[in-house]
């Protein structure tokens, strides 16, 4: 990937500057919220790089839809709406777009390639082991396809996947149907409940976990790719999630992105698709799932998701580098793929 020529900072909305004074006083003890004492445990000093909106505050405001809540408000009540959909995430996700997620998911792995580096270092092999964590993957969906592609298609049996979500009830839909993979993918795949906020504080799933544990979370620099599909308009501060993802990923190490986004370049098309969403989809969730609300609350999330050259910002604002534009639409904008690259030591 090559960086732009000119990397611009992203307008962080005011909700997400709002003053931390006295924030260790509020920040929450959960075992999955990002805390200040976790921040401050990996350095004798406090990082100042690190923004204030960057620092998850559940006291902070934020959204859940079109409602004003605080980010403690927003992570309790994501996790009722993915336990109350676990059983029927594929269906939720044919519902929201016709189907062509499935589509989706194919070309954001097939982009990233799995199994195989064609940049490896001068005298490396291409098919060199690799560590990709899925976050917020609970039910498997990227992560056998990565896998398959691979382990398979590349024939690298040295890549493993770690699902990582802060829902166990999609972890259990995920285990469940990697019982269908083959024995060898089974053993490359692990699963990890944890806060994509804070890596640091971790729950493994069974015993194959690559050495993660509620000690030592996921390691820095030890990721070489990081992928993220239809999951990171859920988190309470995204922010947040990216710098985490920076920690963990080695240098020369991918983020990926995949996630609905805006198809405000097509107004008739968009004004159709709009149509649709708020008015057949969480009519639809009522009638095949009986649960209209949470259909309502993914509509709305997804109108609330930042642009796509906003969310490119976002990723430089972590410390990444894009390359072009920084984001590929998919069918007009309704989806789009968002890459960075964290910058190779010199």
């Amino acid at each position: 990937m090559v960086a732009r020529p000119a990397l611009r900072r992203v307008a962080i909305p005011s909700s997400l500057r709002t003053s931390t004074t006295h924030l260790e006083s509020r920040i929450s003890r959960s075992s999955f919220s990002t805390t200040l004492q976790s921040r401050n445990n990996q350095s004798s000093k406090p990082n100042h790089s690190v923004p204030e909106y960057a620092i998850p505050d559940p006291a902070r405001p934020t959204h859940f839809g079109f409602e004003t809540v605080t980010e403690a408000e927003k992570r309790e009540r994501v996790a009722g709406v993915f336990t109350s959909v676990a059983e029927s995430y594929d269906r939720m996700n044919d519902l929201m777009s016709f189907g062509w997620h499935r589509v989706w998911k194919d070309h954001f792995v097939s982009s990233l390639n799995p199994g195989f580096t064609p940049l490896a270092a001068p005298g490396s092999s291409p098919f060199a082991p690799q560590h990709i964590l899925d976050i917020a993957g609970g039910t498997g969906d990227i992560a056998f396809r990565m896998l398959h592609t691979a382990h398979v298609l590349n024939g690298n049996p040295d890549v493993r996947v770690t699902i990582s979500d802060i829902n166990p009830a999609m972890l259990s839909v995920g285990k469940q149907r990697s019982g269908s993979l083959p024995a060898s993918q089974q053993a490359a795949l692990s699963f990890l409940e944890a806060n994509a906020e804070d890596l640091t504080q971790t729950k493994p799933l069974g015993a194959n976990q690559v050495g993660y544990s509620p000690a030592n979370g996921v390691p820095d620099e030890s990721v070489d790719l990081y992928t993220v599909a239809f999951g990171i308009r859920n988190f309470s501060n995204i922010p947040a999630a990216l710098r985490e993802a920076y920690r963990v990923l080695k240098p020369g190490g991918v983020f990926a992105c995949l996630e609905f986004s805006k198809a405000d370049k097509y107004p008739l098309f968009n004004t159709i698709y709009k149509q649709w969403s708020f008015s057949g989809i969480p009519l639809i969730g009522q009638l095949v799932a009986g649960d209209r609300d949470s259909y309502q609350y993914l509509v709305e999330s997804i109108e609330k998701f930042p642009s796509q050259e906003d969310f490119r910002d976002m990723i430089v604002d972590a410390g990444f580098v894009v390359g072009g534009k920084g984001y590929e639409d998919l069918t007009g904008g309704v989806a789009a793929i968002h890459k960075g690259m964290k910058p190779r030591r010199k």
